[in-house]
């Protein structure tokens, strides 16, 4: 593993580094942040991954949402990677919700995307040796979250990951992406028409599996993409017909923002670490 420091920031006592390297999953070059917290104490520390949105890389939530300061309240390491590959070289569309931004946390099977957007092995294997590797005194408890397309991948890789994850969280998820425009747009470039294809990738369908972390989502009401795409009726009701507990908040007035994420992240954190202590 080689990865290049590009970035270092002191806030709020702990670390905030930017870093790049070559992956060999996507075949290109990818940039990924982690905040690792003082650990004055030196002891073991847990885990979060946060998973970003359409049009997001790794900036958006170390710059926007002001989460170190909850990193170093709990003494918890945060993984950032990007949202998909990226380069001249690497297959992109017009619109913002496919290709380059739009990567959906997938293993493409489909040309031209195959070759490079892999973006859940990426995270899965590849950036989590990198991870492994950075985090001081590391405690081997892991979770995971995300927002919107990031909270479509959270889910997914969560769930795929039940072993492994001991909590999911989400902000404004694509809970049924099979049902709704962003996902059906993505899925079908991405893994072909055939739509039995897509259910590994939805996490209406992996709710009904056995085995099932807690999961807290909040939702804002006044979301402009609510409706159209992030409605939680299947999913909800899926999870009830297969017994699993879903803690599913809406929030009255609130959008699809970063003034929201930073409205109720301190929640979510205390949630997580419930299950990683």
């Amino acid at each position: 593993m080689s990865f290049k420091l590009i970035e270092k920031h002191r806030s709020f006592g702990g670390e905030q580094y930017k870093y790049r390297h070559y992956s060999k999953t996507l075949q290109c070059d990818m940039t990924f942040s982690i905040f690792l917290p003082s650990n004055k104490e030196e002891k073991k520390i847990p885990l979060i991954w946060w998973l970003s949105g359409l049009t997001c890389t790794d900036d958006n939530f170390s710059q926007k949402s002001g989460f170190q300061r909850l990193a170093e309240k709990y003494q918890v390491a945060v993984m950032i990677p990007d949202t998909s590959p990226r380069g001249e070289h690497i297959a992109n569309d017009a619109g913002y919700d496919l290709g380059q931004g739009a990567g959906f946390y997938v293993n493409a099977t489909q040309e031209p995307w195959s070759k490079h957007y892999k973006m859940y092995s990426y995270i899965v294997d590849e950036l989590t040796q990198i991870a492994i590797s950075l985090v001081p005194h590391f405690s081997g408890e892991e979770s995971i979250m995300g927002h919107s397309m990031g909270g479509h991948g959270a889910l997914v890789i969560g769930l795929k990951n039940t072993e492994r994850f001991k909590a999911i969280s989400a902000f404004s998820p694509i809970l049924s992406p099979s049902q709704v425009p962003w996902g059906i747009k993505a899925f079908s470039a991405y893994l072909g028409e055939n739509q039995a294809i897509w259910k590994p990738w939805d996490a209406s369908e992996l709710i009904k599996e056995i085995g099932t972390p807690p999961i807290l989502i909040t939702q804002g009401t006044q979301d402009e993409f609510y409706s159209e795409q992030l409605d939680e009726t299947l999913f909800l009701k899926i999870a009830q017909e297969n017994n699993k507990i879903v803690n599913y908040k809406k929030m009255e007035g609130y959008d699809h923002s970063y003034f929201f994420i930073t409205t109720f992240l301190e929640e979510h954190f205390a949630f997580h670490m419930k299950y990683l202590r």
